[in-house]
This record gives C-alpha cells, structure tokens and sequence, in this order.
C-alpha cells in the first residue's frame, strides 16, 4: 500500500503507492509507533533517498512528500528499548506537536461531542441533542481510547436514543459503571 506494485500481467495490475500518490504534497503516516522493523527500515529508505521501488518491480521512482506522523507511543521509549530505529525518530522528530490526551483536556469534550453529533446528523439525516446531565457524566470518565473512544461511544448512543434527545439512558452500560464507581 506505502509503495504499489508493478503489473503481473494478470490479474493484478499496477498500482500507485501511499507515497507516489501523495507526491508534491503530504502523507500522513497514523500510529507510526507501531510499524514492524522491516517497515521501519522501508520508511527510512524513503526519507533519506526521495525514492520508492514498487512491488515487484526494479525501477526507483522519486518522490517529494512531506511526512506528518502521529503515535500514542513514546518514541524515544521504544528507542531507548530498541524497538523503533533511532535513526528514523531523528528523521521524522522535526517538528514534534504533544497533544495531551483526552483525559487531560476535559473542556474539550462538549465541543467533540457536538462535533460528532453534526457529523451523525449530516450522514443519517436525524438531528439529535444530548443533555446537559449527559454531558457531564461523559467528562468524568477517563477516556483512555480517546478521541477515538469519544466517538464511538457518541456515535453508539446517537443510535440506541429512542428519540432526538440523548439522555442518560443511552449511555452505554461499561461507562456509566465506571463513572458511578470511581465516585
């Protein structure tokens, strides 16, 4: 997917990768913190020769892009215990933006909610609210998956409301406990 691949003949034709795609422009390379070694060693080819090899294929092809990153991980950890190559963290750490997890910016829960709730209302075409009371229990819990976690619980209960109003009845079982707990 990250470099394409050549045609076989077959069934299989050839393909524009992630990269080539994205040349003159921007890639955005999500959860880099996760990529195995061998695609490691890949990505830091790219970064350093402006090229990429599809599969199957013996051309180099240059490419241009500007490379945005993102992780939940702590990078320089995952250096320091050889399990992400040192020399692609210095490559990719030009700019580095920290952007505190969810739990740590309560405030901006409302604003997501509402967010995701237009979003819903675009797509499926019903406007739902969700109550004051809803609101402020869903600020009390901890969010560990996120934004992500936020949106699917959201969107979760946009679709198990009975009505236009998202009460607390809709919020689903595992985060009422554990808010009710935690108190």
């Amino acid at each position: 997917e990250f470099f394409g691949r050549e045609g076989d003949g077959g069934a299989i034709g050839k393909k524009k990768g992630y990269f080539e795609l994205a040349d003159n422009g921007v890639i955005f390379l999500d959860e880099v913190g996760d990529l195995q070694p061998d695609m490691q060693a890949k990505l830091l080819r790219v970064l350093q020769e402006k090229e990429i090899t599809r599969v199957g294929g013996n051309r180099e092809i240059p490419v241009d892009v500007r490379v945005l990153a993102a992780t939940n991980c702590d990078l320089e950890q995952l250096v320091r215990e050889g399990k992400f190559r040192e020399d692609l963290y210095f490559r990719l750490n030009i700019l580095n933006i920290y952007v505190p997890p969810l739990r740590e910016r309560k405030q901006d829960i409302d604003e997501l909610v509402l967010h995701c709730l237009e979003r819903l209302h675009k797509e499926n075409g019903t406007l739902k609210v969700i109550t004051e009371r809803t609101l402020s229990l869903l600020r009390q819990y901890p969010w560990k998956g996120n934004i992500r976690e936020l949106f699917n619980v959201v969107e979760k209960m946009y679709f198990v409301s009975d009505d236009d109003t998202i009460d607390m009845d809709d919020i689903p079982a595992n985060i009422l406990n554990s808010v009710v707990t935690d108190q």
